[in-house]
């Protein structure tokens, strides 16, 4: 079996994705490859989102954001959005998870704490269903995301 490649998406690639794939690198190692993009990335990753990363002992410091593209849809298994609407690519083939989370953008610490804990947990359950481990709840028994699986047609991508 090969290694699943994901992909996490939101607007300025500077608090949700960077949350979720700093923890999909944690938790999954090299059992998963993980990128993260924006369809309009920031000029940093949001310093609040760095600092309740690093009270879990992760460290998003040296993060960029990234720009979303094609390419990097086209090679992902999975691309998980969180906020960023129609910007993301339909390529066939790909699996596609839309986790409703709250931007962190502008929130203190303390507001962004439970959206951080919110995603670690999705996270878990993502990974659990990525490596069929037993640990976790399957995405689809927690509520919180919904499957689309792209179309066989390439004219979104054009």
């Amino acid at each position: 079996m090969s290694v699943p490649e994901v992909l996490f998406v939101c607007i300025h690639n500077a608090g949700r994705s960077q949350m979720a794939a700093a923890f999909l690198r944690h938790h999954g190692g090299d059992r998963v490859i993980v990128r993260s993009a924006g369809s309009a990335p920031a000029d940093t990753v949001n310093p609040a989102v760095v600092q309740v990363m690093a009270e879990r002992g992760i460290d998003i410091s040296g993060e960029q954001p990234k720009k979303l593209t094609t390419e990097s849809v086209e090679r992902s298994d999975f691309v998980i959005t969180m906020g960023c609407g129609d910007a993301c690519p339909i390529v066939p083939g790909t699996r596609y998870l839309d986790w409703k989370l709250d931007d962190p953008a502008g929130r203190p610490a303390e507001e962004i704490r439970p959206v951080r804990d919110d995603i670690e947990r999705r996270v878990q359950d993502l990974l659990a269903e990525l490596t069929g481990a037993t640990a976790g709840r399957a995405a689809s028994d927690t509520g919180t995301a919904a499957m689309v699986t792209a179309p066989s047609t390439r004219n979104a991508v054009e």
